[in-house]
């Protein structure tokens, strides 16, 4: 029996963890959930996530709510390469330092600009105000110059010469940037080439599948 894993692409978390299952062929149920229609409020989907976040898993009576121990779980149960969460202590040490800091810091200032910019006007109608978001840029460029200075420094991935799951979880928080219209990637060729490395590595059909709705969200807003 293959594992069920629920879902929202709109969701980083989710995303990484849909690219990990898929980058190590792990079989799994695909289970998505809407949260636009508010499916994870659901008291069918609390009875697997009583916190009715996105994502979650099960396998048979084992449930999992946090994303980063879904995938250390995943990991181990199936024995995925070491790369993806190192057995040298020092080394896995520098993917938990990671995966530790993002939750201030590429989660939280990535996100809350995504929202402003490119969510909350979708569903309101009400264009982003620029001077209220201003301060949020500047703690998103801030964010990104730390991940740049202080985890990618000269090398091919956050945590070293190869790609870890924490290389997962921070893509698919930097992705949400390309939607806001700012060319604030393309302004940072080393996060770009780092964002290419981990596309190739996941393989690109995988990556661009479950980053889709994040394509479409910058395609809409270069029409605007």
């Amino acid at each position: 029996m293959s594992v069920k894993i629920f879902y929202d692409l709109m969701s980083q978390p989710a995303r990484s963890v849909l690219m990990f299952a898929r980058a190590n062929k792990i079989p799994y149920t695909p289970c998505p959930i809407a949260m636009r229609k508010s499916e994870h409020q659901s008291e069918e989907y609390a009875a697997v996530n009583p916190m009715k976040k996105i994502p979650a898993m099960q396998d048979g009576e084992f449930k999992l709510t946090e994303s980063i121990a879904i995938v250390k779980y995943l990991q181990a149960k199936h024995a995925c390469p070491d790369h993806w969460y190192p057995s040298d202590l020092q080394t896995r040490a520098k993917v938990d330092e990671y995966l530790a800091w993002q939750h201030m810091n590429t989660r939280i200032n990535v996100a809350k600009v995504f929202l402003k910019e490119v969510i909350f006007p979708r569903m309101t109608g009400t264009p982003a105000d620029p001077a209220a978001l201003a301060p949020d840029i500047q703690r998103m460029e801030e964010t990104l110059d730390n991940l740049e200075k202080h985890f990618l420094k000269d090398k091919p991935f956050l945590c070293g010469d190869d790609i870890s799951i924490a290389d997962l979880f921070g893509v698919n928080e930097v992705i949400q940037v390309e939607p806001c219209g700012y060319g604030t990637i393309d302004r940072r060729p080393k996060l770009k080439a780092w964002i290419g490395r981990v596309r190739e590595h996941v393989q690109p059909e995988i990556f661009d599948d479950v980053c889709q709705l994040i394509y479409k969200l910058a395609k809409a807003k270069q029409k605007l």
